[in-house]
């Protein structure tokens, strides 16, 4: 029982700093996109990051053909061990392919908005698919909290709040940030299928090499590439795609082993607190009183859709566990 509730803490820590990281990141995509194009943004930091896990698998693997050395398994015939490689490598490349098709899509979008709207902003409207997280799952015929549904109002709220216009208009990129939530939404959900099945870092590896690689032709037909105008945005460049892409998806990988893809969803909302704090700090972005007004609100409704039921709580309890640890919202489950 220690065992998994040690592996649910260093998970949850694991998506704090993912947290934090994708947080500061809106500040890094806002400031290189002054200079270089979505597609080129978005597909150079996603190949830095797929080549900055390489060495890590390369060292992981040959650790681990040690490991199996030492402890070679007498119970399994060759037969079992190798469609078990096989059966892993199948699960490893369609989840890369479908993974990365889908961060792609999404990031690119967000990528596209954020040319228009402000990295606090686009980072408490991406904050959305914690709340789409859980409503997906009427689709997938499982039931859903009534208090979801007063998250929903509070988000549609603080949304309308924070990016609607006179005249009832939603600017251009606070749309097409929006559109961005539904497909990060979409991309948790991919991951918690796949990440128990295959190794974390090949899995993040693999679709980060498939969003770079996608990109290419994007880049290659929408936009003017200028190698100086790239060579200007290293810094945002090296930041996300070595932190944000190499480091903190690759954490989210390897958390969502051991975390519920709704509390990952909860943690990981932290992010738009600190892409606001970042976008003041160093991009000087200001917020007006109705912007902050809706990040409030919008807030509320997402950590409401996370906040664990009556049920839930009896249950920790009875096994001795603190339902809301400290400075945490983690909900305990049974195993």
């Amino acid at each position: 029982m220690m065992k998994i509730i040690n592996q649910k803490k260093s998970g949850e820590f694991m998506l704090l700093i993912t947290a934090l990281i994708w947080g500061t990141s809106f500040v890094a995509q806002r400031s290189g996109m002054e200079t270089i194009g979505p597609f080129t943004f978005n597909g150079i930091r996603c190949l830095l990051g797929a080549l900055v896990l390489l060495p890590v698998i390369i060292g992981m693997d040959y650790l681990g053909s040690k490991k199996m050395l030492r402890e070679k398994s007498i119970e399994k015939t060759v037969n079992q061990i190798s469609s078990e490689k096989r059966t892993a490598a199948k699960n490893l490349v369609v989840g890369g392919l479908l993974c990365g098709l889908i961060f792609f899509l999404s990031s690119s979008v967000q990528q596209i908005g954020l040319v228009y709207t402000t990295a606090g902003k686009a980072g408490f409207i991406t904050a959305l698919y914690i709340v789409i997280v859980p409503i997906t799952g009427i689709f997938l015929k499982k039931k859903v909290r009534p208090v979801l549904w007063i998250s929903v109002i509070l988000a549609t709220a603080g949304l309308y709040l924070l990016s609607i216009k006179e005249g009832f208009s939603i600017g251009k990129g606070d749309l097409l940030v929006v559109l961005s939530a539904f497909g990060f939404a979409a991309h948790i959900l991919a991951i918690d299928h796949f990440a128990p099945k295959v190794d974390g870092i090949k899995l993040s590896c693999l679709q980060f090499l498939f969003c770079g690689l996608v990109s290419i032709p994007f880049m290659a037909v929408l936009e003017t590439v200028s190698w100086s105008a790239v060579l200007s945005a290293w810094l945002p460049l090296i930041y996300t795609g070595v932190l944000s892409c190499g480091v903190a998806y690759t954490l989210q990988v390897l958390a969502q082993k051991h975390t519920d893809p709704t509390v990952t969803s909860l943690i990981l909302s932290l992010e738009s607190l600190f892409a606001v704090v970042g976008g003041i700090l160093i991009l000087s972005e200001q917020i007006s009183p109705r912007e902050t007004l809706g990040c409030l609100v919008m807030f509320g409704g997402i950590l409401l859709a996370q906040m664990p039921e009556k049920k839930e709580i009896e249950k920790i309890n009875f096994h001795g566990i603190d339902p809301v640890p400290s400075g945490s919202f983690i909900i305990e489950k049974d195993q």
